[in-house]
């Protein structure tokens, strides 16, 4: 599989910082409040060894941002724990960003501003994924925070638009 790069024009100032996190080696660990996000069956990475992930396997990206003194982000929380948002999970590279220990990453990711939380779905070749998003227009990446029915939602609509199209049916195909 060719190496896809996940670090669109978008993000040019933050590739050089990438560039060198991605040559250093890292040990496969969850970031910090892991747990606190279902970590325990959710495999979260931090935004270095995420994306190299996404890279080498392709699978599409859920960035999640938080911050340890939102009271709506310890609201959702609760939404991860949902088995069907676990079991949606396993089709993506799942990033967790602590806006304020990332603060580099919380503003290389910010399509619409750095507000919390900011649940925000990238192809593997790191494109927003714009037509995933919530319903809120000022805060289009801001998910349900209570009921796990939205995110599962738009984890198999983003899920679904990394699949390759069908074949064309040979019997509607336009005749010259």
């Amino acid at each position: 599989m060719p190496t896809m790069n996940f670090l669109p024009r978008a993000f040019a100032a933050f590739s050089v910082a990438m560039f060198w996190v991605a040559s250093v080696p890292a040990a496969a660990r969850q970031p910090e409040m892991a747990d606190l996000w279902n970590g325990a069956e959710i495999a979260w990475q931090e935004v270095g060894p995420g994306i190299r992930e996404a890279n080498r396997t392709g699978k599409p990206v859920v960035m999640l941002f938080h911050a340890s003194w939102c009271s709506s982000c310890k609201r959702y929380r609760a939404v991860w724990r949902d088995p069907g948002v676990v079991a949606a999970a396993k089709s993506f590279v799942m990033i967790l960003v602590d806006v304020d220990k990332d603060p580099d990453a919380n503003g290389a990711f910010s399509p619409d501003g750095t507000y919390v939380p900011r649940t925000i779905f990238y192809t593997a070749e790191g494109d927003v994924m714009n037509d995933v998003r919530g319903k809120d227009p000022e805060y289009p990446h801001t998910i349900d925070l209570d009921d796990p029915t939205e995110l599962r939602s738009l984890m198999r609509k983003a899920a679904g638009m990394t699949t390759a199209p069908p074949a064309a049916d040979p019997d509607r195909r336009a005749e010259n």
